[in-house]
């Protein structure tokens, strides 16, 4: 009995407290409900000198500069700073003339509540995205009645919003997974800095080495005494025009002989199909053409035929085609070898010396050579092909040694201008570089590569079309309206990617393109428009930039339903 006496007290005093409350008039929302406590009095909100009783309030008539006496009407809807001075703010030169109001709210129990422009209230439309209880057409005008459809509408928001939720939360589990492999190919990079520190510092002591084993290689080969080989003897000359014409010969007799026997098995096949065609030939066919050509090929096969050839000239021919190396009739090198003179003799001077003795007068006959060199009294060898090959060799490993280091050079400078790059927050697009996401837009194709270019394709063929190529990463302000499924940009501020100097337009700029980023779960192209001649945006999806929490719309969180 005692409790149901205390239940009976406590909602006896709530609804004492309510009936205590004021009610707000018509239009007004909980933000602006403080204005209108007054029982007696009310101030405009932007001009209070402007005092008006509470029954103005609502009178379909604007008294206020701001509007604000009209929030559950649209009698002020078509105030603003331009708008002509009302005659009860004569006295202030300074009288707000914008309204002050957001618009006629509705409270919508059961879903969000929200604002409507004071335009559309009793305008015979019943705005259900924005006042879903119809609470904006009150008057009814026209006998117009708007249901209340905030249950079925805040279902259906509320189940959509679950699901975004969700999907924001897998798509900040995805963003971590991409800043970590952005820090895995970071780590990358740096390590490979390490590598090749350490490795052009081996190749530069190499290059080093080499460069003293070329000096030295090159200061033998100035000391080196090399005899020259002469043009050979009147004699030695002819053999060798002998030898080269006689092969000339003997390889143009091989061809011409092949020629002989290609034509002589034709020549035998022709004659095969003649004799089949004569024989099989009927002479009772009335056909001029063909009674000729039997009666040519009966006096062809008359006449006495010359043999082409036979085993024993084949033989000779067989014989006469082998190079002289193998049949020794003529022994060229008899011919070719030179008599060693006198002078050759004090070229091996030094095989007659002593093997101690040998290598000490080598020595110093090089280095007096080098001398002679060096001082200008004696020149250097510099017949063609004289270079000895460890001279060339030690060369050729210096050069090659020396683009090694400038290859290495050259990659340790591209991986620290890498790691100077702008890859966002966290170095989180460092993990996309590289990929590519298309979408399909009517007989186009558009393909987005993160940081790298962006690309129209024809669907009926043809070349592409280059967009733009990557420029940096920037950030924008948006203010457009979220659709229920969540691909859009919503409001705030977004990462944007600029692309620009693509193909060149007829008549117009080079393409360019700026890629406007909002959280998804995944990289999806949502829209793109042509903004100017050849100046393109994209909306794209992905979930590099959403924050922690997974909420990349720029808010922090959905309204609360006013229940």
């Amino acid at each position: 009995m005692r409790r149901v006496d205390c239940v009976l007290w406590l909602t006896t005093a709530a609804l004492a407290v309510i009936a205590a409350e004021p009610s707000r008039p018509r239009g007004i929302g909980p933000e602006h409900a403080k204005f209108y406590k007054s029982p007696d009095i009310f101030n405009c909100i932007s001009n209070p000198s402007v005092t008006l009783s509470p029954s103005q309030i609502n009178d379909d008539y604007c008294d206020c500069p701001d509007g604000s006496d009209e929030p559950g009407t649209s009698a002020c809807s078509y105030l603003s700073d331009l708008s002509p001075s009302y005659p009860s703010d004569l006295s202030s030169d300074n009288a707000s003339r914008s309204i002050a109001l957001p618009g006629f709210y509705c409270k919508n129990k059961g879903h969000q509540p929200g604002y409507v422009p004071f335009l559309s209230v009793n305008d015979g439309v019943c705005d259900y995205e924005l006042c879903c209880d119809g609470s904006d057409e009150w008057a009814q005008v026209g006998g117009l009645k708007c249901e209340n459809k905030c249950n079925e509408i805040g279902k259906a928001w509320r189940k959509q919003d679950e699901q975004r939720r969700k999907s924001m939360g897998v798509a900040g589990q995805k963003r971590k997974d991409l800043v970590a492999e952005a820090g895995r190919l970071r780590k990358q990079v740096e390590d490979r800095i390490q590598t090749l520190n350490t490795e052009i510092q081996g190749s530069v002591l190499k290059v080093k080495s080499l460069e003293t084993a070329l000096a030295d290689a090159e200061r033998q080969e100035r000391g080196k005494v090399v005899r020259s080989t002469g043009k050979g003897s009147k004699i030695g000359t002819l053999v060798q025009m002998a030898k080269d014409r006689i092969e000339e010969l003997r390889e143009s007799l091989v061809e011409i002989r092949g020629q002989r026997d290609e034509a002589s098995a034709r020549l035998v096949e022709l004659e095969h199909l003649l004799t089949t065609f004569k024989a099989e030939y009927n002479p009772n066919f009335n056909d001029e053409g063909v009674k000729r050509a039997v009666r040519d090929w009966e006096e062809y096969a008359a006449r006495d035929k010359s043999t082409i050839g036979d085993a024993a000239h084949d033989r000779d021919l067989d014989e006469i085609s082998k190079p002289d190396s193998e049949t020794g009739v003529i022994k060229w090198s008899d011919w070719e070898e030179k008599e060693e003179s006198d002078v050759d003799v004090l070229y091996k001077i030094e095989e007659y010396l002593p093997t101690a003795v040998r290598g000490w007068v080598d020595q110093k006959l090089r280095d007096f050579r080098v001398l002679l060199i060096e001082n200008g009294i004696l020149a250097a060898s510099s017949e063609p092909g004289s270079e000895s090959k460890y001279l060339t060799d030690a060369r050729d490993a210096l050069k090659a040694a020396q683009e090694g280091e400038s290859k290495l050079r050259n990659e340790l400078t591209g991986h620290q201008d890498d790691l100077k790059k702008d890859y966002g927050a966290e170095d989180v697009f460092r993990a996309l570089k590289g990929r590519c996401i298309s979408k399909d837009s009517g007989e186009y194709s558009y393909e987005l590569c993160w940081l790298d270019k962006t690309t129209q394709k024809s669907k009926k063929g043809g070349s592409h079309t280059g967009m733009g190529n990557f420029v940096r990463i920037d950030s924008i302000t948006v203010d457009d309206d979220l659709p229920p499924d969540g691909k859009g940009l919503g409001s705030g501020v977004r990462v944007a990617l600029r692309y620009e100097d693509g193909q060149h337009c007829w008549n117009g700029p080079n393409r360019s393109t700026l890629v406007v980023l909002a959280c998804a779960e995944q990289d999806e192209v949502w829209k793109i428009t042509e903004e100017e001649k050849c100046v393109y945006r994209m909306e794209v999806g992905t979930p590099a930039v959403c924050d922690v929490s997974g909420n990349g719309k720029g808010k922090a969180g959905g309204p609360k339903d006013e229940l």
